[in-house]
């Protein structure tokens, strides 16, 4: 398609717009309408201008000490099949201490052999996900964002929030949870099954260093775990550019994710309980801020509007939604021959 089109079909569909929607509303509209009427055309006169939409802004959470106070295995699985939260997470240390287990594959044998005969299904564990609690203002923040936030300005560029849970727990559980309705992708650590559906072997472990191969799933759009992420993608194509996203996470687990956030130009916050009477939980995000250098902002863990993290998320958003709608302005503008002047 080239720029003479828009005197023919494309006004007519102008013309459409026009009915439907109010002179206030109508010039982003329309500018929003033009460039991917055009974008074909600018991108080949201009091959720095994105070729993809990229208006997804997308926030990605951890989970433990993140969304949640509590350990999802002791909230949820721990109180229904009589497991000793101390001994178990004992017998965790010791497993990675003095046999060299990765820190996730050792909860997970761990669990296996304290569930024995009473292993449950995967389809068990989402109905036990249901017993999950989280920080106060959760899951109500998440509709908030979709429904107050964006203004209709961005919504006339297509700009929408997207939420996702990149967590080491399990992922089960989180999609049994009150918050799944409003995440649009959940990765955890998962159980394969026997011939009776019962879990009986780890299937899946993500590491917090591997968490950041999640980070550029969502980059690339690549969210099947069937698709290789190591693909080479230009930029341009990719769907969640890293200026898009926002990486919410709890601490010192986290510094991979933050790191590869501050390296490629996303946002990053560290948050922690502020009921902890140890004060272990902030001193960890207040190390990352001021010593070592990983993060910009911590808050409390408090997603109720009004609350310090609510209003550092809340203009991150908007920031973000006000510079995609800036940068196909100024795409526009790079991308429309002027007509001569007689």
């Amino acid at each position: 398609m080239h720029a003479g089109c828009l005197s023919g079909a494309g006004a007519g569909g102008f013309r459409m717009i026009a009915r439907h929607f109010s002179w206030s509303g109508l010039r982003c509209r329309l500018e929003s309408e033009i460039l991917v009427a055009n974008s074909s055309a600018i991108c080949l006169k201009h091959p720095e201008i994105m070729s993809v939409p990229q208006n997804t802004i997308a926030i990605v959470y951890d989970y433990d000490q993140t969304l949640s106070p509590i350990y999802m295995q002791e909230e949820a699985i721990f109180p229904v099949f009589g497991i000793d939260p101390s001994h178990f997470w004992k017998r965790c240390a010791e497993l990675v201490q003095k046999q060299g287990y990765d820190h996730e594959l050792a909860y997970m044998k761990v669990l296996l052999d304290c569930l024995e005969i009473d292993r449950p299904t995967n389809a068990r564990l989402r109905e036990l996900g249901a017993r999950l609690t989280f920080y106060p203002g959760l899951p109500e923040m998440f509709e908030d964002l979709k429904n107050t936030l964006i203004t209709p300005e961005h919504a006339a560029h297509g700009i929408r929030v997207e939420h996702y849970i990149v967590s080491s727990g399990m992922k089960e559980l989180i999609e049994g949870s009150r918050l799944a309705p409003y995440v649009r992708k959940i990765f955890g650590c998962e159980f394969a099954t026997d011939e009776h559906d019962r879990i009986t072997f780890p299937k899946r472990a993500i590491s917090h260093t591997q968490k950041t191969q999640f980070l550029f799933r969502i980059n690339k759009g690549m969210l099947e775990l069937d698709q290789d992420v190591n693909d080479h993608m230009d930029p341009a194509l990719r769907p969640v550019p890293f200026q898009n996203m926002i990486y919410v996470g709890d601490g010192p687990t986290d510094v991979p994710c933050f790191t590869v956030m501050r390296r490629n130009g996303g946002q990053a916050i560290a948050v922690y309980n502020p009921e902890d009477p140890t004060r272990t939980s902030f001193k960890k995000c207040y190390q990352l801020c001021t010593h070592a250098d990983r993060v910009k902002n911590i808050a409390p863990s408090d997603f109720r509007a009004g609350s310090h993290l609510r209003l550092l998320l809340e203009e991150m958003v908007l920031e973000i939604g006000n510079r995609i709608i800036q940068r196909r302005r100024d795409d526009f503008e790079a991308g429309t021959v002027k007509a001569p002047k007689h």
